[in-house]
């Protein structure tokens, strides 16, 4: 289960926290080169990538719940008195990815960003909590925050690259893929 935890943090930090950057990058590229390179392939890419990524985190959250059920507190956070939230954010992280089995949905750049963002809610939610708690601590000197808003607009800066990086690469594989293939149609 360790190894679990390792991996699925590792595709976190370095592939979904990214999905924003990286469809934004492919709708920016289809909107100024107009279908010259495979976006919609690499939509497409992200859609399976979203949706094996929810079913692999979900069974093995249910799987923890039904061996561990004390080190988790689902019944009271969805009893709770932000019961509403939770079930929000559990919802836009369960079902609304599985919608991308639709692939008239799924072939749109928008509900795609909606569905990314959707599924991280809960953790947006919870930097937004950090930072504006941080923001209102009275023992704090008048410059302190200033190490705070340094470090998350570099955490920012970081998945953005991460995004361009992977969009880009993703981008020129397919194109690669696409001139092989016509390569060998015309020999």
């Amino acid at each position: 289960m360790e190894l679990y935890k390792r991996v699925i943090e590792i595709v976190d930090a370095n592939l979904i926290h990214c999905l924003i950057p990286i469809i934004l990058i492919l709708m920016l590229v289809e909107v100024i080169f107009k279908k010259r390179f495979e976006t919609k392939k690499a939509l497409n890419l992200i859609r399976w990538t979203i949706i094996i990524y929810t079913i692999v985190t979900f069974t093995f959250y249910l799987i923890e719940i039904a061996i561990n059920p004390d080190e988790h507190a689902f019944i009271n956070r969805a009893t709770g008195p932000y019961w509403w939230a939770y079930w929000i954010m559990l919802l836009s992280a369960l079902f609304l990815p599985l919608t991308l089995f639709i692939e008239k949905l799924a072939l749109k750049f928008w509900y795609v960003l909606l569905v990314a963002l959707g599924m991280k809610s809960g953790m947006y939610f919870e930097r937004f909590v950090i930072i504006t708690t941080s923001f209102h601590r009275d023992y704090q000197p008048e410059n302190g925050n200033a190490g705070l808003i340094e470090t998350m607009s570099y955490g920012i800066g970081i998945f953005f690259i991460q995004g361009i990086i992977i969009a880009l690469l993703t981008l020129g594989i397919f194109e690669i893929i696409k001139r092989k293939k016509t390569g060998y149609n015309n020999t």
